[in-house]
């Protein structure tokens, strides 16, 4: 049986006390939402806290606030399950209630948080083992190590961004608060990550994500395709997050395209969004869009199925994502998603 390591656990009931708590000694100091991540780490000694702070009794940190006409908020604490299964949400942000529904299953859901998801952990072969696997083989540079198995020769990590929500919300351009001891600020998600296993959130290290602000509903229609081994309850292997507004002539007006999975952060894909901008959704325009997102994938052997059919399935899970959202015949079947009222 895998068990926690001995810590200090500050049950918090204020955003200002944690944000003390955290500030006092960022290094050693972890917060937890609903410790669907951090507990199983811990247990395998993945990451490791002095103290480790509960946002759970803070008032304010959950509910989704919005009356479709202007912006929604959707506190950090508030559950997966409460998103996914939120009407107005359904009505008004079917991509995001896609994405939310699809992560692991229904009991972790219950637990885990939106803020949770958005700030998880990078996930790689060689460093989700138990820790007897990891040590047999000398830790990896993630760790404790200063080698990266999965590319030996490089000097950084490349753990990949195991986020759902994070793609579509990246596409959508969503908007995260900050806050700590020193004050808040609210930034465009995308700007929260950065392509390093390691150090992959740009956020300082007391600041905590207390609130993910939507763009009003309608500014953007997006979906989002996730590729994994089972229909339920694996991380993604591929996620497409792709959000797309239409000129009243149909020619698709603006456009993002995020990939996840594939690198240490979400990842833009510029030249497939410039590959439809301006026109509207065709065969061929979809299928240039497609292939540009394979090349700026560039997915490595870290996670599950072979890396040259991963790269195959960027291309198609890309067409499939624009081919609905500009309402073409299906040619790629669509994968699962889970069950929006569990």
């Amino acid at each position: 049986m895998m068990r926690l390591p001995s810590f200090r656990f500050a049950q918090v009931e204020t955003i200002e006390e944690a944000a003390a708590l955290l500030a006092k000694d960022p290094d050693n100091t972890r917060l937890v939402a609903g410790g669907t991540d951090l507990w199983p780490n811990m247990k395998r000694r993945h990451q490791q806290a002095e103290t480790v702070v509960s946002l759970a009794k803070i008032p304010g940190l959950t509910g989704i606030s919005g009356d479709g006409k202007a912006a929604t908020t959707i506190g950090a604490m508030t559950t997966l399950t409460d998103i996914a299964s939120s009407e107005f949400m359904q009505a008004n942000y079917p991509g995001v209630v896609r994405a939310v529904a699809s992560i692991s299953a229904p009991v972790l859901r219950n637990m885990g948080t939106i803020g949770g998801n958005l700030c998880l952990d990078t996930r790689c072969t060689y460093y989700n083992q138990n820790e007897e696997w990891r040590r047999s083989i000398d830790y990896c540079m993630k760790e404790k190590g200063s080698t990266c198995w999965v590319a030996p020769s490089s000097s950084r990590c490349w753990a990949i961004s195991a986020s759902d929500a994070a793609p579509v919300l990246c596409a959508i351009n969503a908007e995260v608060e900050l806050v700590s001891k020193n004050g808040k600020r609210t930034i465009p998600l995308a700007d929260l990550y950065q392509d390093d296993g390691i150090n992959y959130l740009l956020k300082s290290r007391d600041e905590i994500l207390t609130r993910l602000i939507l763009p009003t509903p309608g500014t953007w229609k997006a979906t989002y395709w996730k590729l994994r081994r089972r229909g339920s309850i694996d991380f993604p292997v591929l996620g497409v997050g792709a959000a797309m507004n239409f000129a009243p002539d149909g020619s698709v007006q603006d456009a993002r395209i995020f990939l996840g999975a594939v690198r240490s952060a979400p990842t833009r894909c510029e030249a497939s969004e410039q590959a439809i901008i301006g026109a509207q959704l065709n065969e061929s325009n979809i299928a240039e869009a497609a292939t540009c997102a394979r090349k700026a994938s560039s997915p490595l052997d870290n996670t599950d199925f072979v890396v040259n059919w991963r790269k195959k399935m960027v291309e198609r899970y890309v067409e499939g994502a624009l081919r609905e959202l500009g309402n073409l015949p299906e040619t790629v079947k669509s994968p699962p998603h889970g069950n929006w009222a569990q």
